[in-house]
């Protein structure tokens, strides 16, 4: 037993040690290149060898050791900014930007993409001014892509015009980057806010990346679907104003809007759905705010888009035609 108290401070050092290195080199892998790159991963090789040797011989010193070593990385992180000035992938080139005069906003950066498969279209931006007091209805998109428990959310105001706006909460990739989930721990994307038409943004997952798309009416009073949009365009003033980084956990497509949704209830609990979002229908079911009619599982298997929504609808726009007969 002495022994064992002996050597559990080696342990734990080791651990410890181990434990940080993995999160350093992952970091430094992510967010350097080059010679520098190559210079810094050696550099914290030979700093962590040197800290499981000293430690073994004198304690205090390698315990110092690691503590420095932690230091400058920690330093060198904090380093990583955000930017809004690199040369971004086409679907992400513009963030969405809004300006507010009293009932009307007008969005500028609007995406308005003709796709033509998954990964080309015809680029257009665009300008609408919407009139909040013809704000009508409010919905949610998940898009599945691969596991049922993962979803992509998107969410759709609708106005007494017929015209529809959606956010979705994205990764800013620049135009050599793939999304990657780790590097999403590490500041390796901005975050965006794109605003877009669904004939954009809902037809290209639900068309042409054959993910698994639906929509769930959310039902919220008058008051709360304002709240709800001007959360939205509160976050584009704060994104155009100061870029922040996107994060796996705490600020993907689910989280930020949580933090949007807590304000119109301060006290909405924490759920896994938060983090497994293709659940949020039972969450949305579980606050009362679902619309549909039937079990959860009959508004689920409703809620499925179909390919080719146009095409099953002539003469109605991609917005009518993914609502109508519901």
């Amino acid at each position: 037993m002495s022994r064992f108290f002996r050597i559990l401070p080696h342990v734990l050092f080791s651990i410890i040690t181990l434990a940080g290195a993995a999160w350093s080199a992952t970091a430094l892998w992510l967010n350097t290149d080059g010679a520098l790159r190559t210079f810094a991963l050696a550099l914290l090789v030979a700093l962590v060898l040197g800290a499981l040797r000293v430690q073994f011989h004198k304690r205090r010193l390698g315990w110092a050791l690691l503590a420095v070593t932690a230091l400058v990385v920690l330093g060198w992180y904090q380093t990583i900014t955000p930017r809004a000035d690199r040369l971004w992938a086409p679907d992400v080139a513009h963030g969405v930007t809004a300006r507010v005069a009293g009932d009307q906003v007008t969005l500028s950066n609007l995406r308005d993409f003709d796709w033509q498969d998954r990964d080309t279209a015809t680029e257009a931006w665009v300008s609408q001014t919407y009139d909040l007091t013809q704000l009508d209805s409010v919905d949610m998109f998940t898009s599945v892509w691969s596991n049922p428990d993962i979803a992509h959310l998107l969410v759709s105001f609708g106005f007494t015009d017929g015209e529809q706006v959606a956010f979705s909460v994205e990764i800013r990739r620049e135009a050599d980057e793939v999304f990657s989930e780790v590097g999403g721990f590490f500041r390796q994307f901005e975050l965006v806010l794109i605003g877009a038409k669904e004939r954009d943004i809902v037809k290209l997952r639900a068309d042409h990346r054959g993910e698994d798309v639906r929509m769930f009416s959310v039902d919220l009073s008058p008051e709360h679907r304002r709240q709800m949009f001007m959360s939205y365009v509160e976050l584009a003033q704060d994104l155009e104003a100061a870029p922040q980084f996107y994060n796996t956990i705490s600020a993907n497509c689910t989280t930020v809007v949580y933090g949007l949704a807590r304000n119109l209830q301060s006290d909405l609990p924490i759920d896994s759905s938060l983090i497994l979002s293709g659940r949020l229908p039972r969450y949305l079911e579980n606050l009362g705010v679902l619309g549909g009619e039937g079990s959860l599982q009959d508004r689920y298997d409703a809620a499925l888009l179909p390919t080719g929504a146009e095409a099953l609808h002539p003469g109605l726009s991609y917005s009518q035609a993914i609502r109508a007969g519901r």
